[in-house]
């Protein structure tokens, strides 16, 4: 995963990506020691085109449009016939791409010429333009074997990759293009005829002798070019290779593309040397840095790439410290009026927990994504959940008339168990989310390791510090307003007896989910299906359906729109080319969009289109698209299963472990089901991506941090109480924890509220999948998890 923050030239990048610095020096062959293998070649195919002539099905290999000729018998391999020289050249007409030329040697249909002269159709030799023996024979010292026009190359490339091609033609023959059209107006590429000589088919010299390099300018055009500097071993290879080939040429071959091919005038010695070619300024300082930098093992590829333009990016950031400044005030001023003097406690400890976490993120050099700040603002929330426990067990031993410091002290103990198990099993779904995620997951993972780390040590270690400090200067340390002393003491709700109701209820909910998913489905992002997709900001509000029309034909289908935030900015979908992995590709997809769209944007250019109408865009390959599937399905079992095993190593019963992991299936059935019935019914998206596998595996985590808490009061009730009818002990446990649960659940929900509101429209799905989870997982808890342990736990009295 590569980040670069404050790129504004993306396809200047995917260039520098994919390019893998591969640089070699390779000798040549001339165009007069390839030329009888081209006709030899050029006959076989004409031969080949008889034969099926013959047997009464006409089949060419090419059907290029490019005119050519040829005098067959002759070394000279294609000429104009010498009767005609006032005719406009061969290759000045395969330069103007004409179409179904007529007036080809002889009087000839192109057709007839090309099925006659099946290769010379697409490859206009080197000598196709000589008129004199003299011209001929400065062509037949030239490594340059011919010449084709871009659309025609993948035709050459198909023959010349044929088995009796290749023995045609000289044992060690290689034949690259170059990597630039001669000229703007012809479009058509250069075919070089390099030389293996080597018995393991290496070029004699290659980017590893390269100890620098720099973009320079010509001494004579002052042209961009590259100069480098060669280390003593490639320095000697140079000499020797350049005193070997005086009056040839030499091709400089990066990524098997031939840059240039300059003939040696003599012996060059000392291992300075430059590249020249056709470069822009930024070409050549892109390709000094590479060869600078070294050469890849192998090719890479982009299979997954986003761009987020630089308005975008602008109001992510603000909507995002927005967003963190309303979620801290809110939780500062919930902790300072529920619990008083206390609670201004567990603020300071969230200033020094938040304090860690930016300093650990820095150390780490993290990249703080728009997912990591709200990973953060999550932990804001699960932070003070510690400090809750803790409250609420001193609050209970105040109730029971110890004094201040004893109560503190028995606080802390009684809740230190509680507080390990659910930071540990949050922590292994954050070790899940990082491990199996990519991208702003995997950001908003560390961001929760961290901060669950960090918050751990503030609350078991800071506050009780400053406790301590309090207590010794002999301060009223009051944990309770008047207002919040007992709001949960008359409360006893009967959730083992109504637990069949509940059952019922989330039946219902899954039942209609499952109903929706069959009739529906989900909207799968194309994080899942794969695709590209475009957020376009528009100069005022359009039709999505307007949009769709005018994309159908340039897409050859209309691709998926829908309104994106606000009404004039519209996120774009498609999978047009997707299956091409390559730069020209991802432009040709870029041209598209503005093409159908450039009737939407008066007086704006393509560049400028790009520039400041597109401000978000991301590219998913169907590869990794179904690596995303089967990695966020592991995820969620992996994680399952994980805390099966945990909940059973720590109460040593299975009856918990099943409950526990059956309740989060059930969580993620109800937020499934919620995702595709109100699926566009709501005014925001609602897509199944990377994001929303983020905040379900966040919500089981939340939620088995809250049976965790659930399960161990429960435990230390059935201690208590051995004697007592279980389903009455269980139920009383489950009231007892109702201060510390509703006081973490509402302090998350608020702070998730405010993310909501004022996070922007990029996260509202994914905060929204949370908010759902908060209330879900707080529900599955009580209700769900804890009476499956009473049900699967019958026989047993205590």
């Amino acid at each position: 995963m590569v980040e670069l923050p404050g790129v504004k030239e993306p396809d200047r990048v995917r260039k520098l990506l994919q390019g893998t610095a591969k640089l070699e020096f390779w000798e040549t062959y001339t165009f007069g020691e390839v030329a009888p293998g081209l006709v030899a070649v050029n006959t076989m195919l004409a031969n080949e085109n008889k034969k099926d002539s013959l047997l009464g099905s006409l089949t060419s290999v090419n059907d290029s449009n490019s005119t050519t000729s040829t005098t067959s018998g002759d070394t000279t391999l294609a000429s104009t016939p010498a009767q005609d020289t006032t005719k406009v050249s061969l290759v000045d007409k395969m330069g103007k791409d004409s179409t179904a030329a007529k007036d080809t040697a002889g009087g000839k249909t192109f057709e007839e010429f090309a099925r006659e002269n099946p290769l010379f159709a697409v490859l206009f030799p080197s000598d196709g333009q000589v008129r004199t023996q003299e011209e001929k024979n400065i062509v037949d010292k030239q490594c340059v074997i011919g010449y084709s026009l871009i659309k025609d190359t993948a035709k050459v490339n198909r023959i010349l990759e044929r088995d009796d091609v290749k023995a045609a033609l000289p044992k060690n023959l290689r034949l690259l293009w170059t990597v630039k059209p001669r000229s703007a107006e012809t479009q058509s590429l250069e075919l070089i005829g390099i030389k293996s000589a080597g018995r393991d088919g290496k070029a004699p010299l290659d980017g590893a002798a390269i100890s620098d390099a720099r973009q320079d300018f010509g001494q004579f055009n002052s042209k961009p070019e590259i100069s480098m500097r060669m280390n003593p071993d490639g320095a000697k290879v140079w000499k020797r290779l350049t005193g070997e080939n005086v009056g040839k040429s030499i091709a400089i071959v990066l990524d098997d593309y031939v840059y240039s091919f300059p003939n040696v005038q003599g012996e060059i010695a000392g291992g300075s040397s430059s590249i020249t070619g056709n470069f822009e300024i930024n070409e050549a300082k892109d390709l000094a840095n590479i060869l600078k930098a070294g050469k890849l093992p192998a090719p890479a590829r982009i299979v997954e790439e986003a761009v987020v333009g630089p308005s975008l990016g602008a109001e992510a950031i603000q909507n995002g410290l927005l967003s963190f400044l309303v979620a801290l005030g809110i939780v500062f001023f919930f902790m300072a009026f529920y619990y008083s003097k206390a609670g201004i406690v567990a603020d300071i400890t969230l200033i020094c927990n938040m304090f860690f976490i930016m300093g650990v993120l820095a150390s780490l050099g993290a990249v703080l994504t728009l997912p990591g700040i709200a990973g953060i603002v999550l932990i804001i929330a699960l932070s003070v959940d510690a400090n809750i426990l803790i409250f609420e067990r001193i609050r209970e031993e105040l109730r029971l008339g110890k004094g201040l410091r004893l109560a503190i002290s028995d606080g802390y103990k009684h809740a230190f168990s509680s507080i390990i198990d659910s930071n540990v099993t949050t922590l292994l779904l954050g070790i899940i989310l990082y491990s199996f995620g990519s991208g702003p997951v995997q950001g908003f993972a560390t961001t929760l390791i961290i901060g669950i780390l960090c918050s751990l040590f503030s609350a078991i270690f800071i506050s009780r510090l400053m406790f301590e400090y309090l207590l010794d200067k002999n301060k009223e340390i009051p944990f309770w307003t008047n207002a919040t002393k007992d709001p949960y003491k008359n409360i006893n709700l009967p959730f083992v007896e109504n637990r069949k109701k509940y059952y019922i209820i989330s039946g219902i909910v899954i039942a209609a989910g499952i109903f929706s998913i069959g009739m529906k489905g989900f909207n799968f992002g194309v994080d899942f299906d794969g695709g590209r997709t475009f957020v376009v900001q528009f100069d005022k509000a359009t039709s999505t359906q307007e949009i769709r029309e005018s994309l159908a034909a340039p897409f050859g289908e209309a691709p998926d729109v829908k309104t994106f935030g606000t009404d004039n900015r519209y996120k774009i979908t498609t999978d047009y080319l997707i299956e091409e992995n390559t730069a020209e590709a991802q432009a040709s997809v870029t041209k598209a969009l503005y093409e159908g769209l450039k009737g939407q944007f008066s007086g704006i250019d393509q560049t400028k289109f790009q520039e400041t109408k597109i401000i978000n865009s991301q590219k998913v390959g169907p590869t990794v698209a179904d690596d995303i599937k089967s990695s966020a399905l592991f995820s969620i079992f992996f994680g399952c299963a994980l805390m099966f095993l945990y909940i059973l190593v720590r109460f040593k019963k299975w009856q918990y472990g099943l409950g526990a992991t059956l309740a989060l299936l059930h969580d993620v059935m109800l937020i499934l089901s919620i995702f595709s019935i109100f699926n566009g019914i709501l005014p925001f998206t609602l897509e199944i991506n990377q994001d929303f596998i983020a905040a379900l595996l966040t919500v089981m985590g939340y939620s088995m941090t809250d049976t965790v808490v659930v399960f161990d009061r429960i435990r230390e009730y059935l201690g208590i109480h051995p004697n007592t009818d279980k389903k009455v002990v269980i139920n009383n446990a489950l009231n007892s924890t109702l201060s510390r649960t509703m006081n973490t659940s509402l302090a998350t929900f608020f702070v998730l509220l405010a993310i909501f509101i004022f996070g922007g429209d990029v996260i509202r799905g994914f905060i929204f999948a949370l908010l759902i989870g908060i209330v879900v997982g707080t529900y599955s808890s009580l209700c769900i998890a804890s009476p499956i342990v009473i049900d699967f736990d019958k026989n047993e009295k205590k």
